[in-house]
């Protein structure tokens, strides 16, 4: 089945009056290409984190944000209040010895320095990363999910553009055949044109051949009916299949554009233009392709 490269997913975990967010998006890239935004107390984890990404999405431009929402209760600074009753033992002092006037003291000492910063450094306990590690699991689960759904909409396209050339192709066949007669009644009519001109009519009739035979198809729609085939199966394997799909692909065009220079009929050219758009657009979504 066919993953698009396309996705997103978002996870949310609670820990501890905290909320743990973790968001995934991918793009189509041909490699796996990945930018991380990582709160510094998970950083020490991102190794593990891009392992994971790598393990589940393979390829694509992905961008990865684990942040931390927390409550405006837990997460305001102590006060330092030995500071603070220091600055204002400095402060009432200096103004006593000076006679100043009489100032908003709160409003001045909270502006003092240190005195509303945090002193401790936070540590990741293991219990918080395991909860963490949940919520990058989920999210990126869910961008696998929203792959595989768009990847389901990609392969209904593909298989309806691969029926249509098919049925192009098998179009093909009664202009081929009347092809052949058009062709020597054409160059018969022409030497009638010219009386002074002998041939040799034996002679004429292996030039028609060897003539035909250069135009002859018949490889080149075998070949396009086997990379059709193929591109069918290629699209049941598992997923990682994109790059190949383009491969056969390009092989298909191939036989395509051979099969119009040698088509020699302005009703085959015309089916050769169908089967030329219906594989343009084939190309165009194969890139969003896992």
């Amino acid at each position: 089945m066919i993953q698009s490269m396309t996705g997103y997913g978002k996870s949310v975990v609670a820990y501890k009056g905290k909320k743990i967010n973790v968001e995934v998006k991918s793009l189509n890239s041909k490699q796996l290409d990945l930018i991380t935004r990582i709160a510094p107390l998970y950083r020490e984890k991102e190794m593990e984190i891009r392992q994971m990404i790598a393990q589940q999405l393979l390829r694509g431009k992905v961008e990865f944000a684990l942040w931390i929402e927390k409550d405006a209760a837990t997460d305001a600074p102590p006060v330092n209040t030995a500071l603070l009753e220091s600055y204002y033992q400095q402060l009432k002092a200096f103004a006593d010895e000076h006679q100043l006037a009489v100032i908003d003291w709160m409003q001045a000492l909270v502006r003092m320095p240190d005195v509303m910063t945090k002193t401790e450094v936070e540590v990741l306990e293991d219990e918080e990363w395991l909860a963490a590690r949940q919520a990058v699991c989920e999210a990126v689960q869910n961008l696998v999910d929203f792959r595989t759904q768009e990847g389901a909409a990609l392969e209904k396209k593909f298989s309806e553009k691969i029926d249509n050339i098919e049925s192009l192709l098998a179009s093909i066949e009664p202009f081929e055949k009347s092809r052949v007669d058009k062709i020597r009644s054409r160059i018969v009519d022409g030497l009638k044109q010219i009386p002074e001109a002998e041939y040799d009519k034996n002679r004429l009739e292996q030039e028609l051949i060897y003539y035909i035979e250069k135009l002859d198809i018949s490889e080149e729609k075998q070949r396009l009916a086997n990379h059709l085939k193929y591109f069918r199966e290629t699209m049941a394997d598992q997923p990682g299949q994109g790059k190949k799909l383009g491969f056969i692909a390009q092989e298909m065009g191939r036989e395509i554009n051979t099969t119009g220079s040698k088509s020699n009929q302005a009703e085959m050219q015309n089916i050769v233009v169908k089967m030329k758009d219906e594989l343009e657009q084939i190309k165009e979504q194969v890139l969003n392709a896992l």
